[in-house]
């Protein structure tokens, strides 16, 4: 009989290590893409050390783990963990893919074609094209904005780690802060913030007649059942009713989807509906996939396609030196993987504070900003068209009409239409986004700002 217990403990214990197995084999593309893909991009993209990498942005459950090798003549890396192997590779235009479903050789093939935007050189040219910025008053309180730059910067005082601030009032920048290894030049990873880019893009797609936002999206997989209804407005709007699960701490939908396949917007769009389309609000960088993948379908021509971010966007709002990645089938990572400079991102949100309109050059569709931060009913007034709101208060230190672009790890541009103000936060929080406390940050830079709500209420 004891023998017989005993027999059946070490079956138990055995299934138990290979269960175990199992799902730690399933942990390793993850653990190790990751590593690789982000290591990759800060090294050949933003010209960070490695060391700096991985004792920051790498330092953290068991992606810390991983040994990683950099390799500067080939310009790639591979990360290892246990029996796990990830290759990323970069290209130029293109930035950095993790190889899945092909091989390094394969992509080094593909070049990046010839833009048709004339190229120019940002410190020669004054502001906003150009990093030559003038000189004027705006009547915002520098010592103040020295005091929270400072503290953000140097001291960690609003929690986090950030890499970069710029405050833009009136559309120009008035304080700037950078963190030693970081400066204006280094292009800082977009996170989910690229979404309100995937959103511009939208936008002048739309204006060109190459998009209708609110006719059903041709995915030829949905068209024999109820996904056929689901549009680009729907994915914009994060209700398309298809099953999504967004948690970056397991092995979910979008772990899965960055990490282990190479077709991210296919990836996405093959999720079943769990909710009626255009009922439910719940987040998804999945939907944001589906839209680049539409996007190049509807050009039909991949160098149109990857010239379409700087010649239409990206060269006419001074940041041609931006880097828009893409996965490993081609498709530009709109949820996830832009690379620009903190005054790019700025140079961005001054686009949506002018209406569309640039450097006296309309660039979106009028009454697209609109259209774009009108909230989506389920949402309680936290989300627009791939645009956070502050309609529902959750930055009580700032007014209801601000909007923002919101990524992964404490990125952040802030809009605040009513003040003629942008804040731009770039950075990286070793346990949390949550860790910093936005709303302290907004309040300081606030009272800072004449006129602003948190300047008349102190």
């Amino acid at each position: 009989m004891k023998r017989k217990i005993g027999i059946g403990i070490l079956i138990i214990i055995m299934a138990g290590l290979a269960g175990g197995a199992v799902y730690i084999n399933s942990l390793l593309p993850i653990i190790t893409g990751y590593a690789a893909k982000n290591l990759a991009s800060a090294v050949f993209v933003s010209g960070r050390t490695q060391e700096e990498v991985e004792a920051l942005d790498l330092n953290f459950s068991f992606i810390r783990y991983t040994s990683n090798k950099v390799d500067f003549e080939e310009r790639q890396v591979t990360s290892r963990f246990l029996w796990g192997r990830s290759v990323a590779v970069y290209r130029d235009g293109f930035g950095c893919t993790l190889v899945r479903g092909t091989e390094p050789e394969a992509l080094s093939e593909i070049k990046f074609p010839v833009s048709e935007a004339p190229l120019f050189n940002p410190d020669t040219m004054p502001w906003p094209l150009g990093n030559m910025i003038p000189d004027t008053n705006t009547g915002a309180d520098l010592q103040k904005l020295q005091v929270v730059r400072e503290r953000l910067i140097e001291k960690d005082y609003y929690g986090g780690h950030a890499f970069a601030l710029v405050v833009m009032h009136k559309g120009i920048p008035v304080m700037e802060g950078y963190r030693d290894g970081i400066h204006k030049d280094t292009r800082l990873l977009s996170w989910s913030m690229a979404k309100s880019f995937t959103n511009a893009l939208t936008g002048i797609m739309v204006k060109e007649g190459l998009l209708d936002v609110y006719k059903p999206a041709e995915v030829p997989a949905w068209q024999a059942d109820g996904r056929k209804e689901i549009t680009i407005d729907d994915l914009l709007r994060m209700q398309s009713g298809l099953e999504w699960n967004e948690d970056y701490g397991n092995r979910s939908d979008v772990t899965l989807m960055l990490h282990c396949e190479s077709d991210f917007g296919a990836f996405a769009a093959s999720k079943p509906l769990v909710h009626a389309v255009g009922e439910k609000w719940y987040y998804s960088s999945g939907s944001t996939n589906i839209i680049t993948g539409l996007m190049r379908k509807t050009m039909g021509d991949d160098e149109r396609y990857y010239r379409y971010a700087w010649d239409k966007l990206f060269s006419r709002i001074g940041m041609p030196d931006a880097v828009f990645e893409t996965d490993a089938a081609g498709n530009q990572v709109g949820s996830s993987y832009i690379y620009a400079t903190p005054r790019d991102y700025a140079r961005f949100a001054l686009l949506y504070l002018n209406d569309g309109v640039f450097n006296g050059e309309r660039i979106l569709p009028e009454g697209w900003v609109d259209y774009s931060v009108t909230p989506v009913p389920d949402s309680k007034g936290a989300y627009g068209a791939s645009f956070w709101l502050n309609a529902d208060l959750s930055l009580p230190s700032a007014p209801a009409s601000m909007f923002m672009c919101r990524g992964h790890n404490g990125q952040r541009v802030f809009i605040l239409p009513d003040q003629d103000l942008a804040v731009v936060v770039l950075g990286y929080s070793p346990k949390k986004t949550n860790d910093m406390d936005f709303n302290s940050l907004l309040r300081d830079v606030l009272e800072a700002i004449p006129g602003s709500r948190a300047g008349e209420m102190r």
